[in-house]
């Protein structure tokens, strides 16, 4: 389904995740993140960047990997990404929902 992110018609699921990676931007990225109630930092953007990556890599990504990874404490994690931080940080990085997301 088609939807209108930063003057752009993305390609979206039924959640509101992309489902053509190439078309994400970092103007995409803060649309979304304003849908989501998250104001963009740059602790946030290190996030975003290690998700993408992970995901290039066919990585699964987990709430307790990204806490791991020395990028973002969970406990910061879930401060930066309130309410579903695994779910709202793939949305804003262009991926596709985690299996282990809910």
């Amino acid at each position: 389904m088609l939807k209108q992110i930063a003057n752009i018609e993305i390609n979206v699921n039924d959640e509101g995740y992309l489902t053509d990676f190439s078309q994400w931007n970092k103007d995409v990225a803060m649309e979304i993140a304003k849908e989501e109630g998250v104001e963009l930092t740059d602790e946030h953007w290190k996030v975003i960047d290690y998700i993408q990556e992970q995901y290039r890599n066919e990585v699964p990504l987990s709430i307790r990997k990204v806490g791991k990874s020395g990028v973002v404490s969970i406990k910061d994690f879930y401060r930066l990404f309130p309410d579903g931080p695994l779910k709202k940080a793939t949305k804003i990085a262009g991926v596709p929902k985690p299996v282990s997301c809910i």
